[in-house]
């Protein structure tokens, strides 16, 4: 059980990570765009070190299909908490039921036919 749920737990730290390295600049605007690549690909490494063990990890339990699924929806719950908290941009209805949909997915991929 435990083995099936490290995946996510890898993926999410693996997000965050990820959502730093590719948006955490947007508040630096004045810094220069090299610096801004150089840290974004520090921070890429450590998503890099979760991303990789995840997969290898969950692909024991799960498809690849199921894996980018479950990989695009927590980018997307962590990325709406980011862009919330620390951009501080509005959260649209119109975002929510985009997610709504994507859910619906995630039962389609998930779904035993």
């Amino acid at each position: 059980m435990i083995r099936q749920i490290a995946p996510i737990l890898l993926l999410l730290i693996s997000n965050i990570f990820m959502t730093f390295a590719w948006y955490g600049h947007l508040k630096f605007k004045a810094a220069p765009l090299l610096l801004v690549i150089l840290v974004s690909w520090g921070i890429a490494l450590f998503e890099y070190c979760f991303q990789v063990p995840a997969n290898r990890i969950g692909h024991e339990f799960y498809n690849a299909a199921q894996l980018k699924t479950i990989q695009e929806v927590i980018t997307l719950v962590v990325f709406s908490v980011f862009s919330i908290t620390y951009l501080k941009e509005e959260f649209r209805w119109n975002y929510l039921v985009g997610f709504l949909f994507i859910i619906l997915a995630v039962f389609f991929i998930f779904k035993k036919w």
